[in-house]
């Protein structure tokens, strides 16, 4: 009984300090990887969507969508990929506001792929991974917040894409605060986590 007990406790103090263990590196990957300028020539910019209303991207999205356009000056790549759907009572998608707001701001139409899909990073990335392999790109560099890249990167790599990184800098989403970092840090522990469970079941649930 007393043994039981023992191991009991012992499985418990192991497991604890196994999650412990996995949490502090989720957080220190979030933390080195928001803090890194990685960019460098890839065959596509990814700009991740946020919400936009009537066409008109929040300060979120617009944030990234100007660094992505001075990543574009600076010939990290000769074109953008925009991405994310529409929720109910849109009348655009993410990724056709973000075509718009660009093209307002002097950005040839030829260096803009909208990729109108995705209602999270997940099936965002999916729909940029397929859109790619379309095209016969294999690289991308990912533009979004820098509390963001960690996770984002990690499924670029999963669907077998060379991701760069490069995290908006000022602004709005630019903040590396406690909250975004915990935040991505459980998603990041969960996505991880989905790799272990079977095919039947990992495809019926969130990343």
């Amino acid at each position: 009984m007393f043994g039981c007990l023992r191991i009991i406790r012992r499985a418990i103090v192991v497991f604890t300090l196994i999650g412990i263990a996995i949490a502090g590196i989720a957080v220190s990957h979030v933390m080195v990887t928001a803090h890194r300028e990685d960019a460098q020539r890839t065959d596509a910019i990814v700009v991740l969507g946020a919400a936009q209303y009537a066409g008109r991207p929040t300060a979120l999205l617009a944030n990234r969508l100007d660094h992505a356009r001075v990543l574009l000056r600076r010939g990290i790549s000769q074109r953008i990929i925009t991405v994310g759907g529409k929720r109910p009572g849109d009348v655009t998608t993410e990724a056709q506001a973000g075509v718009r707001y660009l093209r307002k701001r002097g950005v040839n139409r030829a260096a803009l792929v909208p990729v109108p899909v995705g209602s999270d990073t997940w099936t965002s990335m999916q729909a940029v991974a397929q859109r790619c392999k379309m095209r016969g790109w294999s690289s991308i560099t990912i533009v979004s917040d820098p509390a963001h890249l960690a996770r984002a990167a990690a499924m670029a790599h999963r669907l077998g894409l060379t991701a760069r990184v490069s995290g908006t800098v000022g602004g709005s989403g630019s903040k590396v605060t406690a909250a975004y970092v915990a935040r991505e840090s459980a998603g990041l522990m969960w996505f991880w986590a989905q790799r272990w469970l079977p095919d039947g079941v990992r495809s019926r649930l969130p990343a």
